[in-house]
């Protein structure tokens, strides 16, 4: 039993805990949810016991923990040998074996070998490479060095890292922030099976609802358990919030609003499954306005008005990367090929398919990132499009402020104009004139999603736009994109911001890209049931 008692936990002058509570039995899996900023990645570490509390205990009894690293690791072994050397027990009985062996001391080499079997070493390389084919790595890849991975990559090297090892606890800070969906699922499935306990901090909804058995929400400096995942957490804060009658008025137009919006939906959806997942999430949005409303953001797309039909049409559209004129080893490469593709005004599309499938090489040829290799590509000339992805984000300017990257986007805007838009997107006072340098992941995505939306768009184009966003705004997005009346192409692993905005979904794998006729529990049906694509 872990045992949390009076704890008080500070970041510099900041108090994040104080006085809290809490127990976590053996086996049970956690989520550990709050605000950004509100000390879950702090309460992670005085867990593991690598930061001591200002007051109170923090009683772990002696048992294995593995603890997911945020530092990318760097080294030039091949990768299953760095996932497979997270295995401290076999590492040391392997060292112990080599040494008999180069020793000749025979009742040693035998002893070693034992110790080798009790950490169920013969099946260790195939183990490590099986957590690899997991996580989206192919064969090929598994041989490559450390140093040859992106950031991301390196990200989930990290989790393998952290299911490879023998734990009794397992502590998880965002394990799905660098992950397809493919991988997500896959994810879910070996942690319900694992029989260690675990705490998991995560914005991701739908895979807190079907991994953990409870909640401790952060509130006011506090720890509050909530039996379930982070949908009965929300609800249950949501039937209190109700219960305190806090913001009525703001309560009652919202939900006055998002149900006329459910009954014109209603009116015209299909009898399509993906139609109807996406009533459901709307209905359920519907129903927790009232929490929602006092979350500290909100925002809304202006309404499209006149615009083309349809806004983009692909035919038979090769998709890839054109060749360096500078280098003759480097022809063009197309990723994709035959893309039929169109959408419509009040298209909502879902791209599903691993990572490295060709996603975002879709999505960049749609938006004219990229040129295509060959067919046909009609792009309306006059629509307004938003495109989302982490290339956005990242070329904010680090020296600027959030007030600075809106007034260069709107010049002759009033400054006082311009800091009402950020406080919608909870950049308040002295927030709308901090550098963008120093904020987290998901502050600056907020800020590109402030300049996105002040561009009115007419179709959205998103590259997983969740990434580090907070729960609030997910919500507050998810909320948004429901009721936009334009068109939507989104790539995401958020299930439950899929639910709630897209009608149909496209797959894209083996080079192609094709209708996907279901909704995504039938997608997770179907991962089960295919043969992995890279082997076992």
């Amino acid at each position: 039993m872990i045992r949390i008692r009076g704890l008080t936990l500070g970041r510099g002058a900041r108090t994040l805990l104080e006085g809290a509570d809490a127990a976590i039995a053996p086996g049970e899996r956690i989520a550990l949810v709050g605000d950004n900023g509100s000390g879950k990645s702090t309460l992670l570490a005085a867990i593991a016991g690598d930061l001591s509390p200002d007051a109170g205990d923090v009683d772990v009894p002696p048992m294995r923990v593995a603890r997911l690293e945020q530092s990318l690791p760097r080294g030039t072994q091949p990768a299953w040998r760095f996932v497979l050397e997270a295995d401290a027990a076999l590492m040391r009985a392997e060292a112990a074996l080599a040494a008999a062996e180069a020793g000749g001391d025979g009742h040693a080499i035998a002893q070693a070998h034992d110790d080798v079997l009790a950490c169920d070493g013969p099946s260790a390389p195939a183990r490590a490479r099986e957590l690899l084919d997991g996580l989206g790595f192919g064969p090929d890849e598994a041989e490559r060095p450390v140093d040859a991975f992106s950031g991301g990559w390196k990200m989930r090297l990290n989790l393998a890292r952290v299911l490879m090892a023998p734990a009794d606890l397992l502590l998880l800070d965002e394990p799905t922030n660098h992950l397809d969906l493919d991988a997500v699922l896959w994810l879910e499935r070996r942690l319900v099976r694992s029989p260690a306990t675990v705490i998991v901090v995560s914005h991701d909804r739908d895979f807190l609802d079907r991994v953990a058995q409870a909640t401790l929400q952060i509130e006011d400096r506090r720890l509050v358990r909530y039996a379930g995942g982070y949908s009965a957490c929300e609800q249950a804060r949501a039937e209190r919030a109700m219960q305190r009658q806090r913001a009525i008025a703001a309560q009652q137009a919202r939900i006055a609003h998002l149900h006329a919006f459910v009954e014109r939906f209603r009116a015209k959806a299909t009898k399509a499954k993906q139609a109807q997942s996406r009533l459901k999430a709307l209905e359920r949005i519907e129903v927790l306005a009232p929490l929602r409303a006092t979350r500290g953001i909100d925002f809304e797309f202006a309404p499209v008005g006149d615009c083309p039909d349809p806004l983009v049409r692909m035919e038979d559209v090769a998709c890839g990367y054109p060749a360096d004129p500078g280098r003759d080893d480097a022809p063009a490469r197309a990723v994709l090929h035959d893309v039929s593709l169109t959408v419509g005004r009040g298209s909502r599309i879902g791209v599903l398919g691993r990572n490295g499938a060709g996603k975002t090489t879709l999505i960049r040829t749609a938006v004219g990132e990229l040129a295509p290799l060959g067919g046909e590509l009609q792009r309306s000339r006059t629509v307004r499009v938003g495109y989302f992805a982490q290339q956005q984000v990242d070329a904010l300017r680090a020296g600027d402020t959030a007030l600075a990257h809106m007034q260069r986007l709107a010049p002759d805007e009033r400054e006082q104009a311009l800091r009402d838009w950020l406080g919608r997107f909870a950049f308040r006072g002295e927030d709308a004139t901090r550098p963008v340098g120093p904020m987290s992941g998901g502050e600056r995505a907020r800020l590109a999603l402030a300049m996105l939306v002040w561009q009115r768009p007419q179709l959205l184009v998103l590259d997983e736009p969740t990434n580090h966003l907070d729960a609030a705004t997910r919500d507050a997005l998810a909320d948004a994109l429901a009721e936009f009346d334009g068109a939507l192409l989104l790539v995401s692993h958020d299930r439950y911001l899929l639910r709630a905005t897209v009608d149909a979904f496209v797959h894209v794998a083996d080079g192609g890209v094709l209708p996907f006729d279901g909704d995504l529990d039938d997608y997770a049906q179907w991962l089960l049931a295919r043969p992995s694509p890279t082997g076992p």
